[in-house]
């Protein structure tokens, strides 16, 4: 009787599935991966997936705790400019193995998004998704502008006077006393609505906040992946940012230290700006905060034409996992068109396959929204994010330094010197 008992609970005990522990860092992704996770624990049964979500600003430091701690999630959301770090901390799996031994094929993946994941012939991540930068806008106050938003196309940006883009910034501007920025009545101290914002500083990448201006003009990170010169002393850089510190003292957007007290997001929801740049990810954001019509839109053009950060993110799977061949069957399955699909439908992100990205828009359109501007940007110049060791170091470096530029309490020129001199001790270190 013993025995049969024992023999019975030895059974249940190896019937139950294995854990397997993932994290996300975007609320509005988790619906769309419980979903995969459903999917996939029908497929195996012997798997259960465990999803966690932890804030963006609380993200990179509980994982940094949970990897010396050995308690770090088995598989991992994971961002261009934190994995570098993980890589020469002997944290990542490579999935090559795996890859080669599964004959995933990967060739239907846009070809950065896989190559940006690799080092020395190792790849740390399946790509996920993919992401572009436009300019986000309010439509009424376009219309109450007298701005067509189909001119936005033909809009030019440059350094010295912000080109016809500044033109149309300065007209969304409006004081307390309804004048508009481009009147000689306008009072750049009292001002109601303002043409376009950047409430952040965007640390090391500036991916909606400079680095589309800067790239405009021929402006490069370093040298590409993984290479140990930086070029953040670069005047074109300079001279970028000095034109956005510029548009608040003409009172086109708030003072740096009030708008980042709420961020681009609410500025625009509470109807603060008319303007603000920001990424794919955020569609659904901006659908469910705006009270209003809200319009997406290409760029406007620099000096070399148009330029947009191509970023992407990608699963991982911790090399301290006791469970490498679950995660990695996770791994595979958050790749693959199966998963991707299900999120594209949701129209959370576009999907790293590149098939599957009218999905998404199609998703988006039957809700009334028009995000075809975010694929028309995969057109223009596309960049990577700088990928290379010391990324959390040197991301506190340029966030400081460019606060104190954009709070006017620095020389842009002066000041990026400095910092790039420390990028690169960093870097090379």
């Amino acid at each position: 009787m013993i025995a049969s008992l024992s023999m019975a609970f030895a059974a249940s005990v190896q019937a139950s599935p294995v854990e397997v522990k993932y994290v996300l860092w975007d609320a509005n992704q988790r619906p769309a991966y419980q979903a995969c996770a459903a999917q996939f624990e029908k497929e195996n049964p012997d798997i259960h997936i465990k999803i966690s979500q932890v804030g963006w600003a609380d993200y990179w430091t509980a994982l940094t705790t949970q990897f010396v701690s050995g308690t770090a999630p088995d598989v991992i959301t994971n961002h261009l400019m934190k994995y570098p770090e993980m890589v020469t901390n002997g944290q990542l799996v490579d999935l090559t193995p795996y890859i080669q031994r599964d004959k995933v094929a990967t060739d239907g993946y846009y070809p950065t998004l896989l190559t940006n994941w690799a080092k020395d012939g190792h790849q740390y991540g399946l790509p996920k998704d993919w992401d572009t930068i436009v300019l986000v806008y309010n439509k009424q106050m376009f219309k109450d502008a007298g701005i067509d938003p189909a001119t936005i196309a033909n809009w030019n940006w440059n350094d010295r006077d912000g080109g016809t883009f500044q033109n149309a910034i300065a007209k969304l501007s409006i004081d307390d006393n309804g004048n508009r920025g481009d009147t000689p009545k306008f009072d750049a101290q009292h001002v109601k609505v303002r043409g376009y914002q950047v409430a952040t500083t965007g640390g090391m990448m500036g991916q909606s906040e400079w680095s589309p201006f800067a790239v405009s003009e021929g402006f490069k990170f370093n040298d590409g992946p993984w290479t140990t010169t930086y070029h953040y002393d670069d005047p074109r850089l300079a001279r970028t940012l000095q034109w956005l510190a510029n548009l608040s003292k003409k009172g086109y957007s708030a003072r740096f230290d009030e708008a980042s007290k709420l961020g681009n997001p609410a500025l625009f929801a509470a109807g603060k700006t008319a303007m603000v740049a920001d990424g794919s990810w955020m569609v659904n954001w901006y659908t469910e905060n705006a009270k209003f019509d809200v319009g997406y839109a290409v760029l406007p053009q620099g000096p070399n034409g148009r330029a947009t950060m191509f970023n992407g993110l990608a699963d991982s799977i911790w090399s301290g996992s006791k469970h490498k061949e679950e995660s990695w069957k996770w791994v595979k399955f958050l790749g693959s068109s199966s998963c991707q699909t299900i999120v594209a439908q949701r129209g959370v992100v576009f999907p790293a396959i590149r098939q599957l990205d009218q999905i998404a828009v199609d998703a988006h359109a039957k809700r009334g929204i028009d995000t075809q501007a975010f694929l028309d940007m995969t057109k223009a110049t596309t960049f990577q994010p700088p990928i290379a060791k010391g990324g959390a170091q040197i991301d506190s470096i340029m966030n400081a330094t460019i606060e104190s530029i954009l709070l006017g309490q620095a020389d842009a020129a002066t000041a990026l010197k400095e910092a790039n001199a420390k990028v690169n001790d960093v870097a090379q270190h």
